[in-house]
């Protein structure tokens, strides 16, 4: 099932507290998710190949392969006179596990993770019969986080010219071992968990248990479980069942649409108010965009509905044991495009009584439910909106879809707040003011503040994920969008989207009006007029100093490239000592890393006394420093003692955001040129 979500929640009640086994789970099949779904595309690839070229493909018949098993078509399926070629098995040996546990490492540690976890792979690929995409989902991770402690140990130790050396081989003894210890253990014990889970399988397909499955996949589907079953277990037991046999029933346990398709029908039919009115819309979004989250809802709404998603699952696992249908790869998303994409010759008639049987008896089950009880659904609808959204974590893509933003009024004043309010909210505010004002919403204020200023009055709020859960705390009332992010999130446009649904008078709305804090603490927007005040007080040393400004920064990693900058900030008078050690606890908390190789270190909130006026240091390195495994080329420490340096801070923001700028800024040969840069209006 896919999973495209705006990483925001509704304007609702704080969510309940979720039970800590549940969220254990959930963050593991985030993560086995997270190494799959990037790369579905190979599967599906995998999948095309095996479907035209097996012995059995579609291409097999049509160029008449049987007869000649010495033709192009069996070389590339690997069968006939070329066993054990071609390109299938390959594929599904060393390729699909490579690149799981290639980009498990990756998520941990960057490239250098990423390298060490594709070589502990290959390790366990090569100690098994079997293909190991469990093994890679245990050995990418594992290979990441071993890489990233040791790069730790040494982490600033290591003399200048010998950097290059330590870390390729660090990362190639690092490979060399784990590859080892994958050979000879973590290949053969997954191994021998693929063969009991193979046999658990057998033992239900044999004794006709196998629909049982759906008391607990449906239900999981709901609390967003479904990614440690479906990722975990069911992909990769199907993928290795389907490159014996040529395809898997298991394929289809989790992604039938046919049960969330009968359930929403029945609201279609049934349902009263705003839940009927939006089902038939979630019906096609759910069927053919294979979004199942936009069902959950309705579900929530009325729990006991749950038994229709379990009989219609039921229904349709019967009915594809009964006619020995399954998929030749996994459908991702679940859309009934996406399943017949994934179905074989010889199992079109099963697959498709599966989906259909699986939604005529969720239908018929919703139907006497809800016709049983007529309580109001519009009113539970939005609030079980919500609860899937605490369940989830985040908001998705198409809630729109069941509230409509019909629960709350135009958005006028969003608030990106950071722990200071002086650095990464001004700067994230800068960008997203752009984005606003350039798509035509001049009445929408964008500020930026400390978090432990906000007040439940505002209708969004912007944040590091990190600090969502704080900001939650005191404007539970709030649109919550966390980013990861600053400078070029993606989170920025969905917003933009966002207020085409709630704001539909943008293009035209009123000229731009001065933006309103929400509390004496609040930081304005910066004014277009402010460009010359911050060329007259960079050029007098006031906020930038020449002197502040670093072309070949000394530091190799990022505790000693906070340093850096700030003890530049020291030299020049900005800031007391203890504000250096601020900047590397509000680093604990929070990264300050920006985007597009920017980070803009500051200090926390309690450390505001330490700060003797507002300055800005710049630091450029020659040799991106490692940012919690993102690449840092400029390092801006920054110390706000009121509101001058924003805009110099809206302005750096307009250079990031500019390639052929920091292009310049690169090439720049002396402090002046840099300065210039810095401070030149981008209006």
């Amino acid at each position: 099932m896919s999973e495209a979500v705006l990483s925001s929640d509704t304007k609702a009640p704080p969510p309940k507290k979720k039970s800590g086994m549940r969220v254990r789970v959930q963050k593991l099949g985030t993560g086995l998710s997270n190494m799959v779904m990037p790369n579905i595309g190979a599967f599906i690839a995998w999948g095309l190949i095996t479907a035209l070229f097996i012995e059995t493909g579609w291409l097999t018949g049509i160029f008449g392969s049987l007869d000649n098993p010495g033709s192009w078509v069996a070389h590339i399926g690997g069968w006939g006179d070329y066993e054990g070629g071609g390109v299938v098995a390959p594929m599904i040996t060393y390729l699909l596990p490579i690149i799981i546990g290639y980009t498990g490492g990756r998520m941990v540690h960057g490239n250098r993770g990423a390298v060490v976890g594709a070589i502990a792979t290959m390790g366990v690929v090569a100690g098994a019969e079997v293909p190991m995409f469990m093994g890679a989902m245990i050995m990418g991770p594992l290979g990441g986080w071993l890489m990233k402690q040791l790069d730790k140990i040494w982490e600033g130790k290591v003399r200048p010219g010998f950097e290059m050396l330590v870390d390729n081989f660090s990362a190639g003894i690092l490979g060399l071992l784990l590859a080892t210890l994958g050979f000879f253990t973590v290949g053969p014990l997954v191994q021998a968990f693929t063969d009991a889970a193979g046999n658990t399988v057998d033992f239900l397909v044999n004794h006709d248990l196998l629909p049982f499955t759906s008391v607990f996949i449906e239900p999981a589907k709901i609390l967003f479980l479904n990614n440690a079953i479906n990722h975990g277990v069911l992909t990769p037991l199907g993928t290795a069942q389907a490159a014996e046999t040529g395809k898997s029933i298991l394929f289809l346990l989790e992604a039938n649409p046919g049960p969330g398709l009968g359930i929403l029908l029945a609201f279609s039919v049934f349902g009263k108010g705003f839940a009927k009115a939006s089902a038939p819309g979630a019906a096609i979004i759910q069927f053919f965009g294979g979004i199942h989250e936009i069902y959950f809802p309705y579900v929530l709404a009325k729990p006991k509905l749950i038994a229709a998603a379990i009989l219609g699952g039921m229904t349709g696992v019967f009915i594809n044991v009964m006619f020995g249908s399954g998929l030749r790869a996994p459908a991702a998303p679940g859309s009934i495009i996406a399943v017949y994409a994934q179905t074989p010759g010889d199992s079109f008639v099963g697959v498709t009584l599966a989906v259909f049987g699986a939604a005529a008896v969720s239908f018929l089950v919703s139907s006497v439910l809800l016709k049983a009880d007529r309580s109001n659904e519009e009113a539970d609808l939005f609030a079980a909106t919500a609860e899937m959204e605490s369940l989830k974590g985040k908001k998705s893509s198409v809630a729109a879809t069941l509230t409509g933003g019909a629960d709350r009024g135009p958005i006028t004043d969003i608030v990106f707040a950071c722990d200071a309010g002086m650095g990464s909210s001004a700067m994230g505010a800068s960008v997203l003011r752009k984005k606003i004002k350039k798509a035509g919403y001049h009445d929408v204020t964008v500020v930026n503040q400390a978090i432990s200023n906000l007040t439940d009055t505002h209708d969004l709020i912007v944040t590091h994920r990190d600090l969502t859960e704080r900001a939650k705390q005191s404007t539970p009332s709030a649109i919550h969008v966390s980013v990861d992010d600053f400078m070029s999130s993606p989170r920025y446009d969905e917003i933009v989207e966002m207020l085409a649904q709630t704001n539909p008078d943008g293009e035209s709305a009123a000229p731009a009006v001065e933006p309103r804090s929400a509390s004496p603490a609040a930081s304005a927007a910066p004014a277009a007029s402010a460009t010359t005040t911050v060329e007259e007080k960079t050029a007098g040393g006031s906020v930038l100093a020449l002197e502040s400004i670093v072309l070949h920064g000394a530091a190799t990693n990022a505790d000693s490239a906070i340093t850096e900058a700030g003890q530049l900030l020291v030299a020049a008078g900005a800031v007391d000592v203890p504000y250096v050690d601020a900047m590397h606890e509000r680093e604990k908390s929070v990264s300050t890393f920006m985007g597009n190789g920017l980070a803009i270190p500051h200090g926390t909130n309690e450390a505001k006394d330490a700060i003797r006026r507002t300055g800005i240091s710049f630091v450029r390195y020659d040799r991106p420093v490692d940012w919690n495994g993102k690449e840092a080329e400029f390092v801006v420490g920054i110390a706000g003692a009121g509101k001058d340096h924003l805009a110099l801070l809206n302005q750096i923001a307009h250079v990031f955001l500019d390639a052929d700028e920091v292009t310049r800024l690169r090439a720049a040969q002396t402090r002046e040129e840099v300065a210039q840069i810095l401070t030149a209006s981008s209006e």
